[in-house]
């Protein structure tokens, strides 16, 4: 937390700030486009206060030096001092969400499911703090991090981005994670932001941005909680959630945003919005701005139409539909985060400390994540104690999820949906990649046709989903979804994952590839890489073995580590695991 003296400090000049500014300069501050939206002469044009990248959106080769270059211009552009204009540094925000997974060559740590598992807060600040300086070494000073979503329902296509379904445990991560990011708000850091204000992971049936539906109490109880260590850590910035709140539009609602967060919990970082998340409102985006603003908040992540909104925002405040103490307190916040981040202070981004370090994908980073791995796995099953593996065995390993770390990576990694081979995840290992070098005599069919009981031992079939985020994530029936932080230009129909929790039917072809190789008598050991519980009571009845590696991110010889002994299994279930298998969710009216 901050000091009394830097708070006076940070109060005084952000005052002397305000007095100078136009309500074009200042309502500018409110807007964050994104890359693709807007150019460094627009931002310099419009004084905008922040742009990002959607998931995906990356500038050039999608190298370090191409996102400095960038962010670079960015800022040069926000800092010209000409007549009429006050320079003010703009931020730049990404979704470094598990490792910074928009760049290639990045470190990608596991999901935060599979961090859950591990059970160990000292990680999850270690790990935020790797994240920060490979953010940082690519010009950005601002993730969206970390989830605190307590996630109720595993139809939810986000259920890998919440660390558990207990309350208790997403809470113990969230001061670690702060401390990980911003530090002492010096050199080495980066702006967190806590996400999604609030109730993202109560809604009825996991309906991504669907109404959660609870009384206050248990709304506090359940999912405010996570969010108090993090305001004492000194989060500077909070994302408003898709979801409702009892019927009423997160957004949109004064009183979570206001009179709880602001007021009552006493948070005085900025409040941005999600991705288009004002536009969902009403049908009006006159109205939907307005109330969104009159909510409280600060900063508006508009994709596209930015230039829209900064006309509608001016009419507000030109006709009385939004205040001008509204607009200056919104203005104060943020200005305050730059300044208590020392954002003013700092060189341009091409001159700053860690762009000057090739520190992305570092061994020592990679190193970390690969601890991750093995912290997270959960042994489901071992039959006569078939694990651990001896490397002089004959090891078969197969299955669409061996030799792919876009797989194991999931969503929000390279793409805003995640990818599929090995490509686009450079460095790192995949699971075979690791089995490999522990145990080089053993050998890759995908599809387990090579199986042969007189040639192997044992068979390791890597199984489960492939990737996916928010809307397309989601078991249920077919149909539209809300649009989520996608590039700009997608379309709003988002299709569902599937139809039911089932593995065996939502991936038939892993129980075949399990049932060839056991009917040639070859005992089988499953890894199941997904991004939540499954359905697996077939699956386990056809295997020896059977290991939840969640999202293991880009370090896949963590999970021959442990297969083969050299660290335990510890990894403990973060989310109760289903038995019941039923089609679809209730409540669709199906």
């Amino acid at each position: 937390m901050s000091s009394d003296s830097t708070t006076a400090s940070t109060a005084a000049f952000v005052e002397q700030l305000l007095a100078r500014m136009t309500l074009e300069q200042k309502v500018g501050q409110m807007l964050q486009p994104e890359r693709m939206a807007i150019t460094p002469d627009e931002v310099a044009r419009h004084h905008i206060g922040s742009v990002l990248s959607g998931g995906g959106s990356a500038p050039g080769a999608n190298l370090p030096a191409d996102w400095i270059a960038m962010n670079d211009a960015y800022w040069a552009a926000s800092m010209r001092d000409e007549p009429g204009r006050v320079p003010i540094p703009l931020l730049y925000g990404v979704d470094a969400v598990h490792g910074h997974g928009n760049v290639l060559g990045a470190t990608i740590f596991p999901h935060n499911i599979g961090l859950g598992a591990a059970r160990d807060p000292d990680l999850i600040e270690r790990i935020a703090q790797i994240t920060a300086r490979e953010v940082l070494a690519t010009g950005v000073e601002w993730t969206f991090a970390p989830t605190l979503a307590v996630a109720r329902h595993l139809y939810w296509g986000r259920t890998y981005e919440s660390f558990s379904e207990d309350t208790a445990l997403v809470a113990s991560y969230a001061a670690p994670f702060v401390r990980g990011m911003q530090g002492d708000l010096g050199e080495d850091s980066v702006i967190a932001c806590a996400k999604h204000w609030v109730g993202d992971g109560g809604t009825t049936d996991g309906r991504d941005q669907g109404n959660t539906v609870l009384p206050e109490s248990e709304l506090e109880r359940v999912h405010m909680a996570p969010y108090l260590p993090a305001l004492e850590a000194g989060v500077l910035t909070v994302m408003a959630s898709f979801n409702s709140w009892n019927g009423v539009k997160c957004h949109g609602n004064r009183y979570l945003i206001t009179e709880v967060l602001k007021e009552r919990l006493g948070f005085d970082g900025f409040v941005v919005s999600d991705w288009d998340g004002v536009d969902y409102l009403s049908d009006d985006p006159a109205e939907a701005l307005a109330i969104a603003t009159n909510a409280g908040i600060d900063m508006f992540m508009v994709s596209v139409k930015w230039r829209q909104y900064l006309d509608l925002l001016l009419q507000h405040v030109r006709t009385g539909v939004v205040p001008m103490s509204r607009i200056d307190d919104a203005v104060r916040r943020i200005l305050s985060v730059k300044h208590r981040y020392g954002l003013f202070d700092r060189p341009r981004p091409a001159e700053r400390k860690w762009s000057q370090v090739s520190c992305l994908g570092a061994p020592e980073h990679r190193a970390v994540a690969r601890e991750a791995v093995r912290k997270s796995l959960v042994l489901l099953q071992n039959e006569g104690e078939i694990l651990p593996l001896s490397r002089s065995a004959r090891i078969l390993v197969a299955g669409k999820n061996a030799d792919n770390r876009g797989h194991q990576c999931g969503g929000f990694t390279v793409a805003w949906q995640g990818t599929s081979g090995n490509q686009s995840v450079i460095g790192g290992t995949s699971i075979w990649e690791g089995i490999r070098e522990v145990a080089p005599g053993a050998v890759l069919s995908e599809d387990g046709s090579a199986a042969d009981a007189a040639a192997h031992d044992v068979a390791i079939v890597v199984i489960g989903e492939t990737p996916y985020a928010e809307g397309m994530g989601d078991i249920r029936p077919p149909g539209l979804a809300p649009l989520g932080s996608s590039p700009a230009g997608q379309p709003a129909q988002l299709s569902p994952y599937g139809e039911t929790l089932e593995l065996r039917l939502l991936h038939p072809e892993d129980l075949a590839v399990i049932r060839a190789i056991e009917a040639k008598g070859i005992p089988v050991v499953a890894v199941l890489v997904s991004g939540r519980p499954l359905i697996i009571d077939t699956e386990l009845q056809h295997t020896a073995a059977f290991v939840a590696a969640w999202l293991p991110g880009s370090e896949g010889q963590g999970v021959a580590d442990v297969l083969f002994g050299d660290f335990p299994f510890t990894g403990v279930l973060p989310f109760s695991w289903p038995r019941i298998a039923t089609r679809w969710p209730s409540g669709y009216g199906l």
